[in-house]
């Protein structure tokens, strides 16, 4: 089983690449907490990149990082690489987004998502981006997800992130779709 260092902090993103590598021989570890990337990207590939690539050097591990957004057209792209700075918490990311949009009718926006895989010198193995179309409502709809998932519509389900089963947003979110780009690839040697 080979060791994939996870460009971040957070266990639940571990868990969550966890159930998509799930089929691959891989040991998934958080990075050390005293490692801190600053995301000085202008794209989410940038960002994922630099993550990836950073921590692999400072390790000496392969690493994989991610970096997601929600992308609204009518807000030119925003909150896009803020999206997690938009607001302290996620009814306040949700409001502001809402608050901005006021009633335009031009409402399509996409969750994007980048991977990257660094090689333990910090090159970048591999690199592929997810995004998911859809559309913002005027309210928050349905239970389940996080961030901006009560507000995410995808017409083709008619449902929000939120309103899916966790088996269907895994599969076709922005996040689902990289991963599904990225599996045929893989091949991580030491």
């Amino acid at each position: 089983m080979k060791k994939l260092i996870v460009a971040t902090g957070n266990p639940g993103k571990l868990t969550e690449m966890q159930g998509y590598l799930a089929d691959c021989d891989l040991q998934l570890e958080l990075k050390p907490p005293e490692i801190e990337i600053e995301e000085t990207g202008t794209t989410f590939l940038e960002n994922a990149g630099l993550k990836a690539s950073q921590v692999a050097k400072l390790t000496g591990e392969w690493a994989i990082a991610d970096d997601s957004g929600l992308a609204v057209d009518a807000l030119n792209g925003a909150p896009g690489l803020y999206s997690s700075r938009y607001g302290k918490t996620d009814p306040e990311r949700i409001q502001r987004v809402l608050n901005e949009l006021g009633d335009t009718a031009q409402r399509t926006a996409q969750f994007v998502c980048a991977l990257a895989i660094a090689s333990p010198g910090g090159a970048i193995a591999y690199q592929t981006e997810g995004i998911c179309p859809g559309e913002i409502l005027t309210t928050p709809q349905g239970e389940g997800g996080f961030g901006y998932d009560p507000i995410f519509y995808v017409r083709e389900y008619q449902q929000t992130f939120a309103q899916m089963s966790p088996q269907l947003k895994h599969e076709i979110s922005h996040r689902g779709r990289a991963f599904a780009a990225l599996l045929p690839q893989l091949k991580i040697s030491n």
